[in-house]
């Protein structure tokens, strides 16, 4: 599995990432807006427009051209997530429009607030009614969450034992619903990292070249949707996919089969095409193939532990 493609891969898409203390899922979060396109003007301006109604904007800061990274901790209400307030203002999910929401620790977050993520994952916006105003604020954003596998945080690693019963590893789970996790697009096991790789002084990919990719991607999908409202993967709605996700049989035949034996739902089924469209992208396919579904089909870990 190459966790350095998960993190370059189809920006505004979600991703979970399961794994033990210490095995890097915060740094890798961190990590993320570096390696995403760089803003367009519009976006700069929206974003800008958030930051200056919520009175965050520097006095010396005309526009806001880096992609922001939030991560609230998880005691956040859900006002404070989504927005609101006597005079309803922006919450952390719209800071971070064109950017990047990281929720560490996801199962900690109170069941009610991560269940009203649900909406402006899949809208993209946020709206907060009043009895005398009703506000809609933009919230297209990268939701990035970290878990552990389970509460003590080791099941399944090699070193350390797990001390958690399956009932408890059951109940830790299930605090995250099954439509949210049908919106997160890509669940991926982070392994604790082994001491030959931390001792590694060799030179690994630099964060630029990663970047590169990603742009390289990207103009392959502004180009496929040039003159619509859309400008990426992630953003495709069904017409788009129907349009755009063409499978070989063969990835046909394994997409049903799997399909059927997990029983994913149709919001599943959908961001695994897109998904694999991207994959397909960066090989440089126009045609989604067998391994591209393959590939899409692994990252979705918790599904296939559940199906």
């Amino acid at each position: 599995m190459n966790i350095m493609w998960l993190l370059m891969g189809p920006a505004l898409n979600n991703m979970l990432m399961i794994g033990p203390p210490g095995s890097g899922k915060t740094m890798l979060a961190r990590r993320i807006p570096t390696i995403l396109p760089a803003m367009s003007f519009d976006e700069a301006i929206e974003t800008t427009k958030i930051f200056s109604v919520s009175g965050l904007l520097d006095r010396d800061q005309a526009l806001l051209a880096v992609r922001p990274f939030r991560s609230p901790h998880h005691t956040i209400s859900d006002v404070g997530l989504i927005g609101g307030g006597t005079t309803p203002k922006p919450g952390e999910v719209s800071l971070a429009h064109n950017g990047v929401l990281f929720l560490d620790e996801l199962p900690e977050f109170k069941k009610n607030v991560l269940e009203v993520l649900r909406q402006p994952i899949e809208d993209g916006r946020v709206t907060i009614s009043r009895s005398l105003v009703s506000l809609t604020y933009p919230a297209r954003v990268m939701l990035v969450a970290a878990m552990n596998p389970c509460p003590c945080g080791y099941l399944s690693d090699p070193i350390h034992p797990c001390s958690c019963t399956p009932i408890a590893i059951h109940r830790y789970r299930s605090r995250i619903s099954g439509p949210l996790l049908d919106r997160i697009d890509i669940h991926i096991e982070v392994p604790a990292v082994k001491y030959r790789d931390l001792a590694d002084r060799g030179e690994g990919e630099s964060s630029l070249e990663v970047a590169r990719r990603v742009e390289r991607s990207r103009e392959i999908q502004l180009e496929r949707y040039r003159g619509t409202k859309i400008h990426c993967n992630a953003q495709m709605t069904p017409r788009f996919i129907k349009k755009h996700c063409e499978l070989d049989d063969a990835g046909n035949r394994m997409l049903e089969l799997v399909t059927d034996r997990l029983g994913f739902s149709a919001r599943t089924y959908n961001r695994i095409l897109k998904v694999a469209r991207t994959i397909a992208d960066l090989d440089g396919s126009t045609t989604i193939h067998e391994q591209h579904i393959a590939e899409a089909i692994q990252y979705r870990s918790l599904d296939r532990k559940t199906g």
